[in-house]
């Protein structure tokens, strides 16, 4: 019951970071102590990590693509630069056709092809296979602008303190930008609902987590929007993008439980639109930051900013 609770606390607070006890323990019908307690073990022991996200644009990059890529002769020489590069924020050690797949962002297709060309420069790396995200349509770090994107200083600093405490108290937040905790709130709300900004949960994984992550990359028939519904509503699934390239969708599972995501492998087999499939098993995730500065300008405090006393 413990565990089961655990994990569908992490799916909660992929959706909503920011999520009071409360509001977690009406929705899942379990007791707030037992919600508060499960919460904070899963922080303080590493299995989890709420952080805040900006919305691509926001941080100014247009362009996402999924690069596997083939080492000779081994894959250890390649992973540090990939780890100290902004524009990968994803680093894994995976099984199957390539030794590593990583995330890359850029402004634009030209600078991703610079990023392209400084990978495979790389004197042990062998192939890079390149797929672009087309769309991503799930996700816990990523968020689409629909309302006002214009941002200020202050609304910048506020997501600076997110970006390593998601969960980071109204009160805490507002002593330290010196603005009232009602004023620090609307603000949040306010690049939440524009699309800005969004708080989840991110969930370490390496060899002692006890988590199991594979990668799925689907070729897909022509009428393809069902399976994409089918897919998005799976709860192992915590990553799906259309794609150019490779892959007409590529997906990342991920569960405690190894059963679970054997059976859902076995699902998206199943499904008639699915041409072809192919997997690759996270070893050890090296890096996971999603967490990119914001670009903003300034503009007029917001009316209701009022400086604590």
């Amino acid at each position: 019951m413990r565990e089961e609770l655990a994990e569908q606390l992490i799916h909660a607070l992929q959706q909503d970071g920011r999520a009071s006890y409360n509001e977690l323990a009406a929705r899942l019908d379990a007791p707030r102590n037992l919600v508060s307690t499960t919460v904070r073990r899963l922080l303080s022991t590493g299995q989890l990590r709420i952080v805040a996200t900006a919305a691509h644009s926001a941080a100014g990059h247009h362009v996402l693509a999924h690069a596997a890529i083939r080492c000779t002769p081994h894959a250890h020489g390649v992973i540090g630069p990939l780890m100290a590069r902004e524009d990968v924020p994803l680093v894994s050690a995976v099984t199957g056709a390539h030794d590593v797949v990583a995330e890359l962002r850029a402004p634009d297709v030209a600078s991703l092809h610079e990023v392209l060309r400084s990978i495979r420069a790389h004197p042990e790396v062998a192939t890079t296979a390149v797929t672009l995200y087309h769309r991503v349509v799930k996700s816990a770090f990523s968020t689409h602008p629909s309302g006002d994107g214009t941002l200020d200083r202050t609304d910048i600093a506020l997501f600076e303190l997110l970006r390593s405490d998601g969960r980071m108290s109204f009160n805490d937040l507002a002593a330290r930008i010196r603005l009232s905790p009602t004023a620090v709130r609307t603000r949040i709300r306010r690049m939440q609902e524009a699309g800005l900004l969004r708080v989840s949960a991110l969930i370490p994984h390496t060899p002692q987590s006890g988590r199991v992550k594979v990668g799925v990359g689907l070729s897909l028939s022509g009428d393809d929007a069902e399976a994409v519904e089918t897919i998005v509503a799976m709860p192992e699934v915590e990553f799906a993008a259309e794609a150019l390239g490779r892959f007409d969708l590529i997906a990342t599972l991920n569960s405690s439980d190894p059963a679970e995501i054997a059976g859902r492998l076995e699902d998206l087999r199943a499904l008639p639109q699915v041409r072809h499939m192919q997997t690759w098993m996270h070893v050890r995730t090296h890096k996971e930051d999603y967490s990119e500065p914001m670009a903003g300008r300034s503009v007029p405090p917001h009316p209701t900013d009022r400086t604590p006393q």
